[in-house]
């Protein structure tokens, strides 16, 4: 329960409060908040210790017993766990926070912290042409137009408006060459990677945490190793990291991770290889080598980890089952090719050999759309919805792209199990959704999103720690919080320490697990029942409290 106790304010100073407590002073001292009688698991992996937390305004000001004190707010968290808030290192929340600050399917997952511009893709830098574009894509999404071009420009725009959860962000190496070179197959010149490198540099020192390569996407697929080499000798300069969607994932696997290997081999790049895995039956044996590939890196003095969700399928735009070479240019551009008789034989031919490989269209789903027309087909297979139609897969695919001009999300249910634990239990290996912060009662909230929007950390501590114990809970809370922040950084987070910021996650062990499904994905998690970011409860008793107390984190250089 929660119990609301008179403040004493005059007490209330840090260093003299800590002070009286370590040396068992009898006089009763005030903090904002104490949470009581829960089972802490500090964030490092380290056994549980029971203990109280004392809080004064965003941090953690005494972590000890505390009988003879009061507080603002007691929680009571007997029989439950309290643990750092979740740090999502891999997501790709950035305008939906602006839609909805609250942040709502992740901060009720328990997730403090979004790490986002991944994949190659942030909402910055942009150029004339990309801004055009990306502008009408908002504004009919969402029915605003954006107002920033560069990374100070948009996270300025978040503090003003205030949001729900801490925010960190990467450079998407996609914008990035878009924004110098345009989207076409063409290598950078010296001239046009030099400013790159110029951009690149100015975006971390204005709070970038590094660069995010989305090397199976267009454009930063038009990127040579050289290109990449050059761009991540700037990330290491700062003590970045380079967060890579790698070249493949499923045949190439193997010459991915070492392509991305090599390049922290050369620069000295910190490398964080996204949501890892092996995709399609016939390379499911491959993830053991991989695994065991990056481990061998690792000894090598190459700091290289990973992360994963909870899930065997994956999550992408349907326009991923385009040839590369079909993506190029703009929205027009590529329904241009769609359109033209000459270009239909080979891109057919390179999506039904997708569709093949992933062991038949009934193995790919719709999840979104966004004509009202269209809505039916969410949560439908291709082959169902094709043969609602009476149209063979490929035309059917070819006709939603045009008619939804490219924009319709896919979930594609390639990977195994079995290759899902081996990499989620592995101790390079932390926990990243790959997700959005939505919510099911407004703009975000459409369609039928991957369920690891909703579920990924609530999953790990409920199915695969609790349930299937491949982990214990010590080292599962650690995959979620000391881990991504050791990695990116981050300052006084992912930790439960004195004087380190107050996010904290309270949880019922036996509780906690997720409910989100791929048909009806938009369903909250259960067992959380506080999340505190930056000293304040936000979800209290699984409610949301519309407190807004997150912040904007900027990489310290």
């Amino acid at each position: 329960m929660t119990t609301k106790i008179p403040r004493r304010t005059f007490l209330k100073t840090g260093t003299a409060l800590t002070f009286g407590l370590i040396a068992c002073c009898s006089v009763k001292n005030s903090f904002d908040m104490i949470i009581k009688n829960g089972l802490i698991l500090d964030g490092t992996g380290s056994p549980p210790e029971r203990k109280d937390i004392g809080i004064i305004r965003d941090k953690i000001a005494v972590i000890d017993t505390l009988n003879e004190v009061t507080a603002d707010e007691i929680i009571d968290a007997a029989n439950l766990i309290v643990a750092p808030g979740f740090i999502d290192i891999h997501t790709h929340t950035d305008i939906e926070l602006i839609v909805n600050y609250r942040g709502e399917s992740k901060i009720r997952q328990g997730v403090t912290t979004e790490v986002s511009g991944n994949c190659g893709s942030s909402p910055f830098p942009l150029n004339d042409a990309d801004y055009q574009e990306y502008d009408k894509q908002v504004f009919e999404q969402y029915g605003f137009h954006p107002t920033w071009r560069n990374i100070d420009q948009f996270l300025a725009v978040l503090e003003k408006q205030k949001i729900g959860i801490n925010y960190a962000t990467l450079t998407g190496h996609g914008d990035l060459r878009s924004f110098v070179i345009g989207r076409n197959d063409v290598p950078a010149t010296p001239e046009q990677l030099g400013k790159m490198q110029a951009i690149l540099a100015d975006t971390i020192q204005n709070g970038s945490f590094g660069l995010s390569t989305g090397l199976e996407y267009a454009p930063g697929s038009y990127a040579s190793t050289e290109e990449l080499i050059a761009l991540c000798q700037i990330v290491a300069q700062y003590g970045a990291i380079h967060a890579s969607h790698i070249r493949n994932e499923d045949d190439r696997l193997e010459e991915a991770v070492e392509e991305a290997l090599k390049i922290s081999e050369v620069t000295g790049a910190s490398l964080e290889i996204a949501h890892l895995k092996a995709c399609n039956r016939a390379n499911w044996p491959k993830i053991e080598k991989v695994l065991a590939r990056i481990h061998q890196a690792s000894e090598q003095g190459i700091a290289v980890t990973a992360d994963r969700y909870p899930y065997i399928a994956y999550g992408t735009g349907l326009s991923a089952f385009l040839p590369l070479w079909a993506r190029q240019g703009n929205t027009n551009d590529i329904i241009a090719r769609l359109t033209n008789p000459k270009d239909l034989p080979e891109i057919e031919k390179y999506a039904s050999g997708r569709g093949e490989r992933i062991g038949g269209w009934d193995r790919v789903q719709i999840s979104s759309c966004s004509k009202p027309e269209n809505k039916n087909l969410e949560g439908k297979s291709i082959l169902d919805a094709a043969n609602e139609r009476n149209l063979a897969p490929f035309e059917f695919i070819r006709q939603l792209l045009i008619d939804e001009k490219l924009q319709p999300g896919i979930v594609g249910f390639a990977m195994g199990e079995e290759n899902l634990k081996k990499v989620l239990s592995d101790p390079l290996v932390m926990i990243g959704s790959d997700g959005r912060a939505v919510a099911p009662y407004d703009k975000t909230g459409t369609g039928k999103p991957h369920p690891r929007f909703y579920g990924t950390f609530p999953r790990v501590l409920g199915k695969y720690c609790r349930d299937e114990k491949y982990f214990d809970l010590a080292t599962a809370i650690q995959k979620m919080t000391s881990m991504p922040a050791q990695k990116l950084g981050l300052k006084q987070r992912g930790q439960i320490a004195r004087d380190y910021f107050a996010d904290l996650v309270i949880f019922d062990r036996d509780k906690i697990i997720d409910q989100a499904t791929f048909i009806n994905p938009h369903q909250y998690p259960i067992g959380i029942e506080y999340v505190i970011v930056n000293g304040q409860i936000t979800i209290k008793k699984g409610m949301h409290t519309n407190v807004a107390a997150g912040k904007v984190l900027r990489k310290e250089i």
